[in-house]
């Protein structure tokens, strides 16, 4: 069949090549996500040491900090979230005690696995319907020859190609695909940190995985029901995402879909239902437990942008400016806002040169890799004018650019955008654009003969992008795993650890120590009880947590208080002021000092007189 069929590569040829290929990429995965894994980020968050306290507390007593028993919701500095990957930190605690390592690893294994499941899922997609090359390579063999070409030839040349595309899109793709989320920033950095974002993430591509297999197998459209329901209680994005992501399935595959035996789909359809109903019900019952979207909404009446939409139509009015009384109605103005909120997603020099808050990105980085920019726009621009020959079906084409676009709508209804958090739903979205992208490039350069000093073209591109890849990953590295550290430190809560390990040999020796509960050092007391891993069961015999709102006082325990404090103003004797730089506006008797890696103040305990 010519040289070209050299390409063709048997079931055997497939477990000797893409199967040890796969191990390779997964224990690259695997190494990002798990090494040093509680030590990069340097310090965990307020909320990682909420959940695992939290989980902590539930473990021990069956209820979280403010004696709620078993908990689906949980409150959390007043804010409520789904409480479900306390639940999974629960094991792992139990396993490894209250570290951070422990609270940290359900959400490096699920990104492990999220890059796993990847492999199968772009396979899956792209191999929804290669039957068609089948159908064309037999009406190949069946069509009559064309006077200027030779049969065997011809027909040779064109299975060959059929088969070979059908390969590439079967299985390269979804190998690079694979090895891009498992190098990716964006998802490693969020692998390494106890968000509810990545199990969220790792749910709706098993939940995705389990339908489109279930079109050949009807009752893994169950598993893929469970899989969708149980993300409702994981993250709250993924209760706008999810169902959204589920009516895209649906209507895609209706077709095959409705083929099925309809006792499965009814089966499905229930149990998602039944698995939803509580969350659901929860969610628009519980004024408490819309605070959080209501904090973060920019449709809630006490943002500013209300008031500005306000004092705009005031002028308008003034003005008789009719033209201006109609775009500066709220709703008009709402819309607006979301989106703005929704194309800041799209935005490049977030996406590969600003990166988003200090704490979603390695320093001096975007949340993509600069090298991926170009095989982007060429991966994008290929599917999207690819043709049934490339192996780009309507339904292919259709599934990931919905997937792509509905990614952002969670997070264009808030406040803070763009957000790499709400958005990790993008994922692996770009991953397929950039290996198309990849794979097109290398077949021109590859087709390119010319040369410069005896040296061709191609050779010469492609040493410089391993160099240019080679560069860009390890310097990822370095600034991820080593610069972080050293820049972002104050960022990620930073010297509780060292401050809780001095003060509680300590403690009974004060008659009371006073820990700020001001910026920097807001929602001190979760870390105070997390570091010293105090009894639950002890914590809510006094009450729990009393509030959590920030900057608000009343937490305490031992003889730890946690409030805004002035030196100057504290009574009686023998007292312990615990707080960061600000909170000490003159020299005091420091006898404990937790600076940053950089040299600055975190953190000083202070005696005072």
């Amino acid at each position: 069949m010519g040289q070209r069929c050299l390409l063709l590569i048997d079931s055997k040829m497939k477990r000797k090549i893409v199967y040890p290929v796969l191990f390779v990429i997964i224990v690259i995965a695997s190494v990002l996500r798990l090494w040093k894994l509680g030590d990069v980020p340097i310090s965990p968050n307020w909320d990682e040491v909420a959940l695992g306290y939290n989980a902590y507390s539930i473990m021990q007593t069956g209820r979280d900090e403010y004696g709620e028993f078993l908990p689906i919701i949980l409150r959390s500095f007043d804010d409520y979230k789904p409480a479900l990957y306390a639940y999974f930190a629960i094991p792992f605690i139990k396993l490894f005690g209250l570290t951070v390592f422990a609270v940290r690893l359900p959400s490096a294994i699920f990104g492990i696995l999220t890059v796993l499941a990847t492999y199968f899922l772009v396979k899956e997609i792209f191999g929804i319907n290669h039957k068609f090359k089948i159908t064309n390579s037999k009406q190949i063999q069946n069509s009559p020859p064309k006077a200027d070409q030779p049969l065997a030839k011809n027909d040779q040349n064109s299975k060959c190609a059929l088969e070979n595309g059908k390969w590439k899109m079967e299985n390269t793709i979804p190998l690079l695909s694979t090895f891009l989320l498992a190098i990716f920033p964006w998802h490693v950095q969020f692998s390494r940190i106890a968000f509810e974002s990545n199990v969220g993430l790792a749910f709706n591509i098993f939940a995705v995985l389990f339908f489109l297999w279930g079109l050949r197998r009807p009752w893994l459209l169950l598993l893929s029901a469970l899989t969708m329901g149980i993300n409702l209680y994981v993250y709250q994005s993924e209760k706008v995402f999810t169902p959204l992501l589920l009516l895209t399935l649906i209507i895609i595959f209706r077709k095959s879909l409705f083929l099925l035996p309809k006792k499965y789909i009814v089966m499905a359809g229930a149990l998602g239902l039944i698995i939803s109903l509580p969350i659901i019900h929860y969610t628009f019952t519980n004024r408490e437990a819309l605070s959080r979207a209501q904090d973060v909404s920019i449709l809630a009446n006490t943002t500013p942008l209300l008031e500005e939409n306000v004092q705009r139509l005031v002028r308008d009015k003034e003005k008789q400016d009719y033209l201006g009384l109609i775009l500066d109605n709220r709703r008009v103005t709402y819309l607006k806002n979301i989106a703005s909120g929704y194309l800041s997603h799209f935005d490049l020099n977030w996406l590969f040169i600003k990166g988003d808050i200090a704490r979603h990105h390695a320093p001096n980085m975007g949340i993509l890799y600069l090298w991926e920019l170009p095989f982007l726009m060429i991966g994008i621009y290929k599917l999207l004018f690819g043709s049934s020959v490339d192996g780009f079906t309507k339904k292919i084409k259709a599934f990931i650019f919905i997937w792509f676009l509905i990614a952002p709508i969670p997070a264009s209804v808030t406040s803070d955008v763009p957000h790499a958090v709400r958005t990790l739903n993008f994922l692996p979205t770009f991953q397929i654009f950039i290996s198309i992208g990849l794979i097109t490039a290398i077949g021109l350069v590859s087709s390119i003969k010319y040369q410069v000093l005896s040296i061709r073209i191609k050779y010469i591109s492609f040493v410089f992008f391993f160099f240019f890849f080679a560069f860009n990953f390890s310097y990822y590295v370095n600034q991820y795993f080593v610069q972080q550290n050293y820049f972002h430190a104050q960022y990620w809560q930073y010297g509780y650890k060292e401050i809780v390990e001095y003060l509680m040999p300590i403690h009974n020796k004060y008659n009371k120590i006073i820990v700020s509960n001001t910026q920097p050092l807001d929602q001190s007391y979760i870390f105070f009880l997390f570091y010293s891993k105090y009894d639950p069961v002890k914590y809510l015999a006094t009450g729990g947590t009393r509030s959590g709102i920030q900057e608000e006082d009343g937490n305490k325990f031992l003889n730890f208080e946690f409030r805004k404090f002035n030196y100057y103003e504290e009574k009686g004797h023998n007292i312990l002021l615990v707080g960061s730089g600000s909170d000490f506006k003159e020299i005091f008797k420091t006898i404990k000092r937790v600076d940053y890696p950089n040299g600055e103040v975190a953190i000083r305990v202070v005696e005072k007189d």
